[in-house]
């Protein structure tokens, strides 16, 4: 068996977590593969609206198992938050998720250090959640984090008070020094015996194991290609690979053992944060998708930064992933729009491009935009796509032309039953 991955193309935001949802029922686990709790996975049915941060989004199907994987950085505090508030609408949360031991966790004195490296940054801020995220990957990567197979052992405590004087130095070097971390502390070590209640196994014999018994198995990212920290739009990026190698690194799969990519995007773009964003809307017509979408983030609430597809940028994240079949979201959004449209070519110094470059925030970058007509049809009642106007058919046929990819599910609003399964 092979493992499918779910990821974003865009600047994250683009719906994956519906998604990951809607396809549940074709998998047995669901693994989720990096990033951390500044991610929000949102999910609507009967009547109800769900933001997931760090648990997978197939929690909410019967019967298939959840691995939060050795990828993603760890908050017990917002993790105990999200899971109890999971098993008070109903969910047996500790029977269906596992969590990888080798998942680095997400310190009090790690969200201090995020706020204080941002304010020092002044005008160049990269527009960090706050929660901990980077600090938490930059333990990992210089080989001083903490990891949630730490807590089962007998020197847990002091491995952490050692952590704890490494940042308490960092932060005075920030001039952050006066903090009291007793009441943070004292509230995350209380969620650490939480956390020790679910089942934390080896995630990539959990995965690899699996697979051997014929199990399917579907990795779902967080954020989007275009804040990967290698291929993203350096330096306002994320700081885990979003990319579909990310799968292999953030579980512990080989990259012969990747199936199907599905390669996520909206019909339109959005951005939270700093960052270059070529297509952004600074007019009446962004201020009315922002308005339609709803586009304020899950976790944050901050307003998204809107703008008309960029296909220069999603031709790129379709080739750094290997995407096999595309799903397009939000398309609704759009329904009352006279023209729609679509960033065919950047223009460079003069120069027309297809390629996306090196830096696009170095360079001024003009939008060669092709123009179709809109479908003014409200389409967030239909059953079938034999119900879609002709316009929206032919929007559909242009973006698979330029992306040389099949679009194999549109989804035309926010619940689960408002996905239409074109080809699977």
């Amino acid at each position: 068996m092979k493992v499918d991955v779910l990821l974003g193309l865009q600047w994250g935001d683009e719906g994956k977590g519906k998604v990951v949802d809607v396809l549940t029922p074709r998998y047995d686990i669901v693994a989720r593969f990096q990033g951390g709790p500044n991610a929000g996975h949102t999910l609507e049915f009967e009547g109800k609206k769900y933001v997931l941060r760090s648990i997978p989004s197939g929690i909410f199907q019967d019967g298939q198992l959840n691995l939060i994987g050795n990828g993603v950085v760890l908050d017990p505090v917002l993790f105990q938050e999200e899971a109890e508030a999971l098993e008070a609408s109903g969910v047996d949360i500790k029977k269906v998720l596992k969590i990888s031991k080798k998942v680095h966790l997400i310190l009090p004195t790690h969200r201090l250090l995020d706020a204080a490296s941002e304010r020092n940054k002044g005008g160049a801020k990269i527009g960090t959640t706050g929660k901990g995220i980077g600090p938490a990957y930059t333990d990992k990567v210089s080989r001083n984090g903490l990891r949630v197979g730490d807590t089962l052992l007998p020197d847990f405590r002091e491995k952490y008070a050692a952590a704890c004087a490494r940042h308490l130095k960092q932060l005075a070097m920030l001039d952050a020094a006066d903090i009291d971390i007793a009441l943070l502390e004292e509230r995350w070590l209380k969620a650490i015996d939480y956390l020790k209640q679910f089942d934390i196994v080896d995630g990539e014999y959990f995965i690899n194991n699996s697979l051997e018994k014929g199990k399917k198995v579907l990795c779902e990212g967080a954020q989007g290609t275009m804040l990967d920290v290698d291929y993203g739009s350096y330096p306002y990026v994320t700081s885990s690979n979003t990319v579909t190698a990310g799968a292999c690194t953030g579980l512990g799969v080989a990259p012969n053992k990747i199936g199907d990519v599905y390669g996520i995007f909206k019909a339109y773009c959005t951005r939270v944060g700093s960052g270059p964003f070529p297509t952004e809307l600074h007019d009446e017509t962004g201020r009315t998708i922002r308005d339609l979408g709803h586009e304020y983030g899950a976790v944050t609430g901050r307003e998204r930064r809107c703008g008309w597809i960029d296909l220069v940028a999603l031709r790129y994240a379709i080739m750094i992933n290997g995407v096999t079949r595309l799903i397009m979201m939000k398309s609704d959004v759009l329904d009352g729009f006279d023209t729609i449209k679509a960033c065919v070519a950047y223009k460079i110094d003069g120069k027309e491009t297809r390629d996306f470059p090196y830096s696009i925030d170095e360079v001024t970058v003009e939008p060669v935009y092709r123009s179709l007509p809109g479908w003014k049809t409200p389409m967030n009642e239909m059953k079938n796509e034999s119900e879609f106007p002709a316009a929206f058919n032919d929007y559909i046929k242009f973006l698979e032309s330029e992306l040389n990819i099949p679009i194999s599910i549109v989804s035309i609003g926010p619940d689960r039953e408002q996905t239409i399964i074109r080809s699977l």
